[in-house]
């Protein structure tokens, strides 16, 4: 006999996205972190932030599935989504930092300016994608 849980209320826009934001700052700090660090080590600009997309972004999904938007399991469907969306995300995130890369004047924080801007770029599709497409109920 196999015991099914009820699915927890879906939490409303303000809850989901205070919680997106706190899960979101840590993302960045893991994002951000493994990028200053592949920079430091000499790694080429854009396979460190392809990289640190990767891991920052891993982080995200699996605490936002958890906490954000409350969803058990991996269903093939929405880890479908997930992948499609982060794929998007990806391009649209390394492209954005390469084209402020090649935009900025030099200047002192150069990279970390163009890092926050693909960053929040891929944070706004990210959010919008999640709850409408990928975790919607």
């Amino acid at each position: 006999m196999t015991a099914t849980r009820p699915a927890p209320a879906q939490l409303g826009l303000v809850a989901q996205l205070s919680r997106f934001v706190v899960i979101g700052v840590l993302s960045a700090g893991v994002d951000f972190g493994t990028y200053q660090g592949l920079l430091a080590l000499g790694t080429w600009p854009d396979a460190a932030r392809a990289v640190s997309f990767i891991l920052g972004t891993t982080t995200a999904y699996l605490l936002n599935r958890r906490f954000t938007f409350q969803v058990e399991g991996a269903a093939r469907a929405r880890l479908a989504g997930f992948v499609l969306l982060y794929a998007t995300t990806f391009a649209l995130t390394v492209g954005v930092n390469a084209l402020m890369l090649a935009v900025l004047p030099a200047m002192p924080l150069r990279v970390s300016v163009a890092w926050v801007i693909s960053q929040g770029t891929a944070t706004v599709v990210n959010f919008v994608m999640l709850r409408t497409v990928v975790f919607r109920r």
